[in-house]
């Protein structure tokens, strides 16, 4: 005769995190809410502008895996060192002391340095971009409109990156760094797309890369109001010959 079967029930308890989708944004350590906010992932579009670089290719300019790296790090120091970095620093510190007239004040200035209608109409886009993004977090202000469709004003990424960088207490120059690191695996991975390069020569101008914009990072902090400004005058005629450019994977 066999033996009836003896079933045993086990329950284990575990603890889980029940996080409140209303919980405080100063709850989410700052490093997961930089990694969001440089994530290629982040629905704002980047993916769309090359800021010249497509023509560099077309034009010869830029053709190889050194080329490219000359040509990103050259934008690198002679305008997202010298203009994005320094202004986004002041833009975080406006938000932080909601000054709404700084705010102001340097977004358009932003706007107003880009020098050609492709470059201006790619910031308004990802700034206005971001500012939906955000708003699906809560996060929205009553300066900028998160629609916006005409040709003047608008609100540039730096600006709408600053505010969220200021609500969620990033650190400056985390912000600064995090801002720079998106800016520049952007540029690879168009560089990626256009030369072509290979996912390595890619990785590889990254890692070069690294030193540099943390060194522009930390050298933005300290640049005087009067000495903002850009050298780029090959990346401007890239960008407007860009515009009627025959073929273009870009947007223009």
């Amino acid at each position: 005769m066999s033996r009836p079967r003896l079933r045993t029930h086990t329950r284990i308890t575990t603890t889980e995190a029940r996080v409140s989708p209303a919980a405080d944004a100063r709850d989410t350590p700052q490093l997961l809410r930089l990694l969001h906010l440089a994530s290629p992932a982040l629905p704002i579009g980047a993916f769309h502008f090359s800021q010249g670089l497509e023509y560099a290719v077309e034009a010869g300019h830029v053709c190889d895996e050194s080329s490219a790296l000359d040509w990103i790090d050259g934008i690198a120091g002679a305008s997202l060192a010298s203009l994005d970095l320094p202004v986004l620093h002041r833009l975080h510190a406006a938000w932080l002391a909601d000054d709404a007239a700084a705010v102001t004040r340097w977004n358009h200035f932003l706007i107003a340095c880009r020098e050609t209608a492709e470059l201006r109409e790619e910031d308004r886009h990802l700034g206005a971009a971001l500012l939906r993004v955000l708003a699906e977090f809560g996060l929205e202000t009553a300066l900028f409109r998160a629609k916006f469709t005409g040709k003047e004003g608008g609100v540039a990424h730096a600006t709408s990156f600053a505010f969220a960088c200021a609500r969620w207490n990033v650190a400056p120059l985390a912000a600064l760094q995090t801002y720079a690191w998106a800016w520049a695996e952007n540029q690879v991975l168009a560089a990626v797309k256009l030369i072509p390069l290979g996912q390595s020569a890619g990785q590889r101008i990254l890692h070069a890369l690294h030193p540099r914009l943390g060194a522009y990072s930390t050298q933005a902090i300290e640049v005087l109001d009067s000495d903002i400004g850009i050298a780029t005058s090959l990346q401007a005629i890239a960008s407007a010959r860009h515009e009627t450019q025959y073929t273009r994977l870009f947007r223009s």
